[in-house]
C-alpha cells in the first residue's frame, strides 16, 4: 500500500511501518493488522489529511507505549485505580462462584453426616437445594463480599507494585517469573490478613446443619465461645497454602500469557484461558493444605472427639476429665490438623473435595483475571485518548 509523496521503495508491509491518521486514530499494520480504536469523524471545515506512510522506531511507537502502559497501568494513575479494579474483580469472583465454594467446604468434611454425603458437585447442589432450600448454597455470601472487596484491593495493588519494581531490578524491560512469584507471595500475606476472619465465618455457615441464624449470630457465638483467636486460628495454615498457591498461580498465568498473548495486548480469551488453567494447576497442588485449613476453620465435632480421645488415653483419668470438658479442646496448628486428617481418613483424606476445588478455582480465577484485565484496558485506553486529545490540541 503506497500513498502520494511517499518513497515507493518503502513497502507498506515493512517491519515497523504503520499508517498515522492525523487528528484521528492509528492503523496498526505491524501487530494487529487493523485499527486501534476507530477513526473520529471529521468536523466541518477541518483540513482533510492524506495518510502518510513512515517508519517508526520500536521504542517510540505509540502502539508500543500503549502496550506497556496497559500491562502495568499508566504510572501517573493513583494506587486507588489498582485497588478499584482488584476490588471489583474479587467481589465478582467470590460471589459468582459461591455455591461451588459451599459444596467444596462440605465435601472436605472428614466425617460428614448422612444427609451431607455427596457423589459429586452437581449431586451436592441438587441435594442441598432439594433438602435445605433454594438459597442455602449462598448462605454467608454477604460476609465474603464484605471481606473480598478490601482484601483483593490490597492484593492486586501490592502485586502490581512489587512485580514491576522487582522486574525492573532483576530483568529491566522484560518479564521475570521470579518477580511474579515473589509479588504473588507478598500480596497473599496482605490478602489473607483481611480475608481470614471472613473465611472462618463463611465456612461455619456453609457446613451441614449449621446452628447459626446469620453472619452476626455466627460472629457473636465465636467471640463468646472461642474468643477472637478463632478468627485467625487458620491464618498460618492459610498462608502456608496460599503462598505456594499464589506463587504457582501467578507464574503459570504469566507464562501462559507469554505463549498465548506475547504482545501483551487486551485479549479476553487469552486472559480467561490463562486464568482458568493457572487456577486449576495451583488448586490441585495445594488441596491437602486446603483440607487442613477447612478443618481448622470448622472445628468438626467428630474430629475434636478423636483428638480428645487420644488426649484422654495419653493423660490418664485426670486428663480424660479435662479433655472431655465441653468446649475445652480445639484443633490448632497445621501439625495437629495434618495428624487429625491422616488419622481419620489416611492419605486419601488429604484430597477430599479436590474435584470441587478445581471446578471452583478454574472459573473463579478466570473471572478474576478477565475482570481485572478489562479494567486495566479501560483505564489505559482512556489515558491514551486523553494524551491524543492533548497532542491534537497542541498541534492546533
Amino acid at each position: 500500500m503506497e500513498a502520494p509523496g511517499v518513497d515507493s521503495r518503502v513497502p507498506g508491509a515493512a517491519a515497523g511501518a504503520e499508517l498515522r491518521w492525523l487528528g484521528g486514530r492509528l492503523l496498526d499494520a505491524n501487530v494487529t493488522g487493523g485499527f486501534v480504536g476507530s477513526l473520529s469523524s471529521r468536523k466541518a471545515g477541518e483540513q482533510d489529511y492524506n495518510p502518510v506512510l513512515h517508519r517508526v522506531a520500536p521504542e517510540t511507537s505509540p502502539c508500543a507505549e500503549t502496550d506497556v502502559d496497559y500491562e502495568g497501568l499508566p504510572q501517573e494513575v493513583a494506587t486507588s485505580t489498582h485497588m478499584l479494579a482488584g476490588s471489583v474483580a474479587g467481589i465478582m469472583e467470590h460471589c459468582l462462584m459461591y455455591p461451588i465454594d459451599c459444596v467444596k467446604t462440605r465435601m472436605q468434611s472428614l466425617h460428614p453426616e448422612h444427609g451431607a454425603r455427596y457423589r459429586n458437585v452437581m449431586d451436592a447442589l441438587r441435594q442441598i437445594v432439594r433438602t435445605e432450600g433454594l438459597w442455602r448454597p449462598i448462605r454467608g455470601v454477604n460476609v465474603l463480599a464484605v471481606g473480598a472487596g478490601p482484601a483483593h484491593a490490597l492484593y492486586f495493588a501490592c502485586y502490581e507494585k512489587i512485580k514491576f519494581s522487582l522486574s525492573d531490578a532483576i530483568h529491566p524491560g522484560a518479564n521475570s517469573h521470579f518477580a511474579n512469584g515473589v509479588a504473588g507471595c507478598m500480596a497473599t500475606v496482605l490478602h489473607d490478613a483481611v480475608m481470614n476472619p471472613a473465611e472462618v465465618v463463611k465456612q461455619r455457615m456453609q457446613m451441614f446443619n449449621s446452628p447459626y441464624r446469620g453472619v452476626l449470630d455466627c460472629m457473636g457465638s465465636l467471640m463468646r465461645q472461642e474468643g477472637s483467636a478463632a478468627f485467625y486460628r487458620s491464618y498460618t495454615t492459610q498462608l502456608t497454602m496460599n503462598v505456594p498457591f499464589q506463587a504457582l498461580h501467578f507464574m503459570t498465568y504469566e507464562y501462559l500469557q507469554e505463549l498465548l498473548n506475547p504482545h501483551r495486548q487486551y485479549n479476553p480469551s487469552s486472559h480467561v484461558v490463562s486464568g482458568a488453567l493457572a487456577g486449576a494447576v495451583a488448586a490441585a497442588a495445594t488441596t491437602p493444605l486446603d483440607v487442613c485449613k477447612t478443618l481448622l476453620n470448622t472445628q468438626e465435632a467428630q474430629a475434636i472427639h478423636v483428638v480428645q480421645a487420644e488426649a484422654a488415653s495419653a493423660a490418664g483419668a485426670v486428663g480424660a476429665a479435662t479433655a472431655s470438658a465441653p468446649g475445652s479442646r480445639h484443633i490448632s496448628g497445621l501439625g495437629e490438623a495434618f495428624r487429625t486428617v491422616y488419622r481419620m481418613g489416611g492419605t486419601p483424606a488429604f484430597f477430599k473435595g479436590v474435584q470441587a476445588r478445581i471446578i471452583y478455582q478454574m472459573p473463579s480465577t478466570a473471572i478474576s483475571w478477565s475482570v481485572y484485565e478489562f479494567f486495566k484496558y479501560i483505564i489505559t485506553k482512556r489515558q491514551h485518548e486523553r494524551r491524543l486529545r492533548g497532542d491534537r490540541d497542541g498541534d492546533k
